[in-house]
Order: C-alpha cells, then structure tokens, then sequence
C-alpha cells in the first residue's frame, strides 16, 4: 500500500478522533457557557409539560429537565422551555435549538434510527387509547366503526390508529392537525366522534374541556408508547448525562431519598449505594464530567421519580392516574435503573 496513502488515513483518523471528541462535550460545554438549558417540550400537554398563567412550567417532562440543569449547572431553575408541535421536535433537536427533547414522544425504531435523535431511558410506559363524548355511549373501540377521529399529525398516533383500524376490518376517516390545542378543540367542538393519542394525554385534554364528565376514556389500549426524552446523536457524553440523571431519580426512589430527607440520609444512612448517590462517598460524578454532588442536587431541588409522578400524573394530582406500569420493579411496575456504582 502506498505510504502517503497510510499517512493521509492515519491522519484522518487522527482528526475523525478529535472531531469526535469535541462533539462528546460540546453540548455539556454549550450549556455551561450559556448558563442555561434549553427543553423542547409539548405546548400543552397537562401531566408532562404546562405552563400556568404567570409563565412557570410543570410536569413529569419539566422535572427531568430541570433534574439535568440542577445536575449540570448546579440550578434546577436554569431552564428555558420552547414549545414545540409534533412536526417540529425533531427538527429543532437536529438543528442545536434545543439541547433535550422532553415532550412525551414514544420511542419507536424508526425515531431511532432515522431522526438523528438517541433516547435516553423510559419515563413512561404508556398505550395508544381513544376518548370519546359519553352521550355516543360507546364503550369499546371496536365500535367505532366508520367514525371520524381527530388525531395529531406527526405522531406515531397516526400508524398505531390505522393499524388497528386494519387489524379489526374497520373503516375511519381521520380529521387532522398539526398542535395538540387544534386538536383538542376540534375534538372538544364536535368535529369528531373521538379522539386518539395516548392515554395519559387523554386524561390530561380531559381536564381541559368545559365538562369532563361528559366524556369517556375507552379501556382498549391498542400500542406500546415508551416515552423517552431523546438528545442528538454523536454527543456520547451528553446522552450519558441526561440518561443517568434520569437513573438517579428512579434510584433515589428506591432507596427512599426524597427532597425532604435526602439531608438527613446523607448524614446518616450509611448504605454504600446511598452515600454514592448524595456524593458522600465515591465521586460517580467525574464519569459524566460533572462534580460529585450532582445526583444530590437532583434529588435536593427536584425530587425522586416517584415526588415528580405523584405531584404531576397520580392519584392526587389533576390527572389522577395509577402508578400501574410506572410503579418501581420492587412494587409490580417496570421502572428498573442500573445501579450507581
């Protein structure tokens, strides 16, 4: 083999390894020079991501995010929320408007392989579901045979509605739009005899017609909706960061560390795996290019995983949903993190 022709691919080599090495921290390096982190979120999405009249944001979505700014910036406050449409969110990830895409999207093949986007880890298990006006009195979705269905464009809602639809030799005609609001309105207005996406949202577009009461959540769940917040690939580091954070609220939920006492189990549990996750022992931070107390503040400013579901989605909060699948292993759900070690 020619000797300049090995010298030029050992030189490309040489830059495609620094090239992929400050890919690795530019986005952790973006954000700490900004000051600020940057969350696409859903524009109306009651449970995940909402914003009240006074501008503050709350929900299962914006408490990973602000998990990752108190992780990375040592402030769970520094976060600037961009809503985005279901068309738009992978778009804006790839394009470096936003550093995490936090908007309950389901992570499926096809996201994963062709939007540029890397999922990080489930925080939750959801299902495709239909609601509809009681007055119909439906109770099945197999009865809807031959109705108009109110769904939002670029969404995985759309294949999983027609693929049952087929499965069950049925007939629909699909009403369509580009925001979870027209889409709602739509619904809510009358244009059409149900509405799809999944359950979670369901229940969260519920407590935002006029009457509640008036409408009725089918018990058919016809798809698997893992939901995941996703960051852009070729940042190994950055998606370690978010991944983990994530880990370490569902471990501190397991070992029974919450905002109110995380202090005090600090100070006296002695458990290895607790003194590791508050940063009293090893630092685990420097595996992620953080500093040692940075799953401690994660639990100090935002809370475990189960504070955020309770608050946001479960039995007490607008929403009321079961814990079901969103449980901890240890209690009959699927939440399993890899330990901190």
């Amino acid at each position: 083999m020619n000797k300049t022709f090995i010298a030029l691919s050992v030189a490309c080599m040489g830059l495609g390894v620094a090239a992929q090495s400050f890919a690795a921290s530019s986005t952790l390096e973006t954000v700490k020079a900004r000051g600020q982190l940057i969350c696409g979120v859903n524009t109306a999405a009651p449970g995940f991501a909402s914003v009240d009249s006074k501008g503050n944001w709350s929900g299962l979505d914006v408490d990973v995010c602000r998990a990752v700014a108190a992780a990375t910036l040592g402030d769970a406050s520094k976060v600037k929320y961009v809503p985005l449409s279901s068309p738009q969110r992978f778009t804006a990830l790839q394009a470096g408007e936003i550093d995490i895409l936090a908007r309950n999207t389901s992570w499926t093949m096809n996201r994963d392989t062709t939007t540029g986007a890397l999922f990080t880890a489930v925080t939750y298990y959801d299902g495709q579901g239909f609601m509809v006006p009681k007055r119909l009195n439906v109770k099945s979705a197999k009865q809807l045979n031959g109705a108009t269905i109110c769904v939002q464009s670029g969404t995985s809602s759309e294949k999983s509605l027609a693929d049952f639809f087929t499965i069950n030799n049925m007939k629909f005609k699909t009403v369509v739009f580009d925001t979870t609001e027209a889409t709602q309105s739509a619904f809510f207005s009358g244009r059409c005899q149900a509405y799809t996406t999944d359950m979670s949202d369901l229940a969260g577009a519920r407590t935002n017609s006029a009457n509640p009461a008036d409408y009725d959540i089918l018990p058919d769940v016809i798809s698997k909706e893992p939901l995941a917040p996703a960051v852009r690939r070729g940042d190994d580091e950055w998606y370690s960061i978010v991944r983990w954070t994530i880990f370490a609220m569902i471990n501190a939920e397991e070992l029974g560390l919450t905002k109110a006492n995380v202090d005090e189990k600090k100070a006296t549990d002695m458990r290895p795996d607790v003194q590791r996750l508050v940063g009293a022992s090893e630092d685990m931070g420097k595996m992620l290019g953080l500093d040692k107390d940075w799953s401690y503040r994660i639990i100090k400013q935002v809370g475990n995983y189960g504070e955020s579901f309770e608050a946001n989605l479960g039995p007490n909060s607008k929403l009321g949903l079961p814990r079901g699948n969103n449980n901890l292993w240890t209690q009959g759900g699927l939440l399993y993190a890899p330990p901190i070690r």
